[in-house]
């Protein structure tokens, strides 16, 4: 099977030795996405609800690029640095999965790349 990269110009460029995502077979798995304007590689500002917005449309953009959207996602994760934001963020990812929501984890760790509050991972199958 071959490998192949999926990556979008919508979504901020990897910061580290990684690809924004891989296809292997039918599935694409994206690395996590955290709230970095894809412009200008900057952190948003504007506390949780701003971050979780951006972290969302940058997972559109990395759906967009495998030709994909959010209801072809099958497994995600969040990490949180402080599980007060569950709500807010539970309530911004929701809005995206309006049906059959796909399998999650949630977990609180002690701190993110960049700062930042979120970071958001997928699984997303691609076959037919």
């Amino acid at each position: 099977m071959a490998l192949q990269v999926v990556s979008s110009e919508g979504a901020p460029a990897a910061i580290g030795p990684y690809s924004q995502g891989m296809r292997a077979g039918d599935f694409v798995f994206f690395s996590g996405q955290i709230p970095l304007d894809p412009v200008s590689g900057a952190v948003v500002a504007g506390g949780i609800e701003a971050q979780i917005e951006q972290v969302m449309a940058n997972c559109a953009a990395m759906l967009a690029a495998a030709g994909v959207g959010f209801e072809r996602v099958v497994k995600t994760t969040i990490f949180l640095v402080d599980m007060a934001d569950f709500a807010v963020v539970n309530a911004v990812y929701g809005r995206h999965f309006a049906t059959n929501p796909p399998a999650r984890s949630t977990v609180q760790v002690a701190a993110l790349p960049r700062g930042v509050a979120v970071e958001v991972e997928m699984v997303v199958y691609c076959g037919s």
